[in-house]
C-alpha cells in the first residue's frame, strides 16, 4: 500500500472524537429527558395536558414560518398554559416515593426552568402587553398598532421575543453554571419536547379515562 492510500491517523482520531462527542451529547439528552419525565410527570392529567401542549406546539412550529405572531399566540395561550397548568396544579408536590426524592431536591437539581423560575417567566409573559400600552412602537422596534387586531399582532411578536429570550437566557445561564454542552443539550431537549411528549403521552388520556391518576411506570427508566 502506498502512502497515499493509507488513512490519515489524525483524521481517524478526529472522526472518533466527533463520534464520541455525538454519543455523549445524545446520552446527556436521554438523561435530561428521563429525569424530566420521572421527576415531573407523574400525574396522568399533567401528561394529558402535555399531549395537548405538544400538538399545539407543532402547530405553532408550522405557523412560525408564515405568521410568527400567530405562532407565538398559539404557543403561549394554548401550549404554555396547558403545559404549565399541569405542573402547577396537578403534579404532586410531596415526597416522591418512587424516586426517593423530596420536591425541594427535584427543584434544586432541575436543569431547565423549575417552578420558581417558571413563575418569573410566566409573570414576564403576562405583564409584557402592558409595555405595548405604554410604548406602542416598543421604542421604535415595531410598527404601532392602529386597532385591536394590530395590538394582538404586536402582542404576539412580543411574546415570540419573550419565548426566544427565555430560551437563550437559560442556555447562557447553563453555560456559566455548568458547561456549554449542558446548555446545548437542554436547548435541544426543549425544542424537540413536542415530538417526544407525543410519543410518551399519547396514551395518557386513555389511562385517565380508566381512572388512573398517577403513572405507575416511572421505575422503568
Amino acid at each position: 500500500m502506498i502512502n497515499g492510500d493509507r488513512p490519515d491517523r489524525r483524521s481517524i482520531l478526529t472522526h472518533r472524537k466527533k463520534d464520541n462527542g455525538v454519543k455523549e451529547f445524545l446520552q446527556d439528552l436521554r438523561v435530561q429527558r428521563w429525569d424530566d419525565h420521572r421527576y415531573y410527570h407523574h400525574s396522568r392529567i399533567n401528561q394529558t395536558l402535555h399531549l395537548i401542549s405538544a400538538i399545539s406546539f407543532l402547530l405553532a412550529y408550522a405557523l412560525v414560518f408564515s405568521d410568527p405572531a400567530m405562532a407565538a399566540l398559539v404557543a403561549w395561550l394554548v401550549s404554555m398554559l396547558t403545559r404549565q397548568s399541569g405542573h402547577f396544579f396537578f403534579e404532586p408536590k410531596g415526597y416522591d416515593e418512587i424516586n426517593q426524592a423530596t420536591h425541594e431536591y427535584k427543584e434544586d437539581i432541575k436543569v431547565g426552568y423549575n417552578l420558581q423560575r417558571k413563575v418569573v417567566l410566566m409573570a414576564i409573559w403576562a405583564l409584557s402587553p402592558l409595555l405595548l400600552v405604554w410604548q406602542q412602537d416598543l421604542f421604535g422596534l415595531i410598527e404601532p398598532h392602529a386597532d385591536w387586531r394590530g395590538f394582538v399582532h404586536n402582542v404576539g411578536l412580543m411574546w415570540l421575543a419573550v419565548g426566544v429570550g427565555g430560551l437563550i437566557f437559560r442556555v447562557l445561564q447553563l453555560f456559566a453554571l455548568k458547561d456549554v454542552r449542558t446548555g446545548l443539550v437542554w436547548a435541544s431537549k426543549i425544542l424537540t419536547d413536542p415530538f417526544h411528549d407525543i410519543m410518551l403521552y399519547h396514551k395518557a388520556p386513555l389511562y385517565l379515562l380508566r381512572g388512573q391518576l398517577l403513572d405507575p411506570g416511572h421505575r422503568a427508566g
